[in-house]
């Protein structure tokens, strides 16, 4: 069994930088994303950002150039760093573990609120 944390949620200006942490407990195996998605009001869950098990990182369109998925201590933490914060990243913001091999497997943390007013 796989359980993810999720952290550093706030509220922000527009303009400013946030930074989510993923706290990862369990057997962490096998090819796999590692993956942040987001859901606005009323809108539905849209992914952000991915790392794959080989490390190779994916960004959503939005994202390009203002986030930064990373990760530390063997893949335990998984860390999403968002510059520039618009009023539309206004979200709740969720930590995935998406297993493929050997044996699927699909976990997700509890999330964590980023509001972006002024």
């Amino acid at each position: 069994q796989v359980q993810l944390v999720e952290s550093g949620g706030d509220w922000v200006q527009p303009g400013g930088s946030l930074t989510l942490s993923c706290a990862l407990s369990g057997n962490i195996y096998g090819g796999y994303d590692l993956n942040w998605y987001r859901q606005g009001p009323g809108k539905q869950r849209e992914l952000v950002a991915s790392m794959i098990s080989d490390g190779r990182t994916d960004y959503a369109d939005f994202a390009k150039g203002r986030f930064t998925i990373a990760s530390e201590n063997r893949k335990k933490i998984l860390t999403l760093q968002m510059n520039n914060l618009k009023p539309e990243d206004t979200a709740v913001y969720y930590c995935n573990y998406q297993r493929t091999f050997p044996t699927w497997g699909d976990y997700w943390g509890q999330g964590t609120q980023v509001t972006v007013s002024s």
